[in-house]
């Protein structure tokens, strides 16, 4: 799917979004869903686990409501549907309501693989994938981020934000984001790259999200303080508090027994890294991380709809994840 979707790209048909980058499946979904708004302001936005998706729950989210006939329904873990509702949902994939844009999400890997492989063959399906980068493709990705804000960024400069910020998409995005509202229709150069983000800031923004998944409150509001007050843009800061967060749940609902190394690539950590995740989980349930990244999503519209006081919003945060965590 090209480009920003339009209505008449999901309306009636099946976006299938598929792969391990939970970012790039985010987009895609909030695509779909500002296409059908933009459409008709009051359709009706809803979404679903697939592990509770039945014919007759798929009917209900799909039926017109009294308020708007045009409906946009996610139905997310795709890999989780269960089998007595597979032919259920091929039935209706092969001929989707005109007025329903129905957008099924799969987070990759070999499980539910039969159901994808059955869905691509239908007529009204539309696959959107989203592989997982290579190191060489991570500026790149910069440079279309920038592109997509009006501006440009060299080579160089793209090289030297991925050094500072890392391989997390949402924090990449974040900080191109930055840069290009702060140096509007200026390209982006590497001396500019370094002014923002020069003591790598992505350092400093994980050790607020890592001292508060720990439970560390009061480590992790010094932690932020000195973050904040060196510079790092807040945005990044709820990019590592989501990337931590999607860290601990992806160990908690991984398969037991699997090998150190499969187990990291499952989770989506560097091995070192495996240590430092499982003991933060000692502390979480898969209740109190849905909690938690439920805080954090709404942390990060509260800074990116410019929030008045962003500092407090992220000290918000911070005591909010504290609580959620359970002492051991």
């Amino acid at each position: 799917m090209a480009g920003s979707p339009r209505a008449a790209d999901v309306l009636g048909r099946v976006t299938l979004v598929t792969g391990k980058e939970e970012f790039l499946n985010e987009r895609t979904v909030g695509a779909v869903r500002q296409a059908v708004r933009h459409h008709d302001p009051e359709s009706e936005l809803s979404e679903t686990a697939a592990s509770d998706l039945t014919l007759a729950t798929l009917g209900e989210l799909s039926a017109p409501s009294l308020f708007s006939s045009i409906r946009c329904v996610v139905v997310r873990g795709l890999e989780n549907l269960p089998e007595e509702s597979v032919d259920g949902l091929l039935g209706y994939a092969a001929d989707p309501a005109a007025e329903v844009a129905l957008v099924l999400v799969h987070g990759g890997g070999p499980k539910g693989s039969g159901v994808l492989t059955k869905l691509r063959k239908l007529a009204p399906v539309t696959e959107v994938k989203s592989g997982e980068l290579r190191v060489s493709e991570y500026p790149g990705f910069v440079a279309a981020e920038v592109r997509g804000h009006g501006t440009t960024i060299d080579r160089e400069a793209a090289d030297a934000l991925v050094q500072a910020v890392g391989q997390d998409l949402r924090a990449l995005a974040a900080a191109a984001d930055q840069l290009a509202s702060d140096f509007d229709g200026q390209p982006i150069t590497e001396e500019r790259v370094k002014q923002y983000f020069g003591g790598r800031a992505e350092a400093k923004s994980f050790a607020v999200a890592d001292a508060a998944l720990f439970g560390r409150r009061t480590v992790a509001l010094e932690e932020l303080r000195w973050a904040l007050d060196g510079g790092t843009a807040p945005v990044l800061v709820t990019a590592a508090f989501a990337s931590g967060a999607r860290g601990l749940a992806r160990y908690l609902t991984a398969p037991r027994g699997m090998r150190e190394a499969d187990l990291a690539r499952e989770v989506g950590v560097p091995p070192w890294k495996l240590r430092i995740v499982r003991d933060q989980t000692r502390g979480w349930s898969e209740g109190g991380i849905a909690r938690a990244i439920r805080a954090i999503a709404k942390a990060d519209a509260d800074i990116k709809g410019a929030a008045s006081d962003p500092s407090y919003t992220l000290e918000r945060l911070v005591l909010t994840v504290t609580d959620l965590r359970e002492p051991r």
